[in-house]
């Protein structure tokens, strides 16, 4: 998410790998709506497999299942949010505005104004030190 010229990326890690970041909680919010990974990962222009992946990721890292899944063909498959799934995602959300809202503050405003419009063109003292 961007706030003016900042770019601000809320990511948490299980260990070494992520557990939630924006995009997958945009992913958790595309299977909410439409009630399978492979929905929801059409919506989002990805693979089944990679939006399988990501779900199988983050159902791994946190303490229970974010995303319940129902097996075969017929009524009843798909995926859906688990009760923790909808608690991480609406606290991820809380995360993410809480860090907007800070960024929004005094601070922001400072180095906004100290910040030009355009970087100047490289100096032959950076070009050279480069190579």
């Amino acid at each position: 998410m961007r706030v003016g010229k900042l770019k601000i990326k809320a990511q948490l890690y299980c260990g070494d790998e992520l557990a939630m970041g924006p995009g997958k909680a945009d992913l958790l919010e595309a299977i909410d709506r439409g009630g399978s990974i492979s929905a929801a990962g059409r919506a989002m222009g990805m693979s089944y497999r990679r939006s399988w992946l990501l779900v199988d990721s983050m159902n791994r890292c946190w303490q229970e299942k974010l995303v319940e899944t129902v097996a075969g063909g017929g009524h009843g498959r798909g995926a859906s949010l688990t009760l923790t799934g909808k608690a991480v995602l609406a606290a991820y959300r809380r995360l993410e505005a809480g860090l907007a809202e800070a960024a929004s503050a005094g601070v922001l405003g400072e180095l906004d104004a100290l910040l030009r419009a355009v970087p100047l063109p490289p100096t032959s003292a950076s070009v050279s030190e480069a190579a």
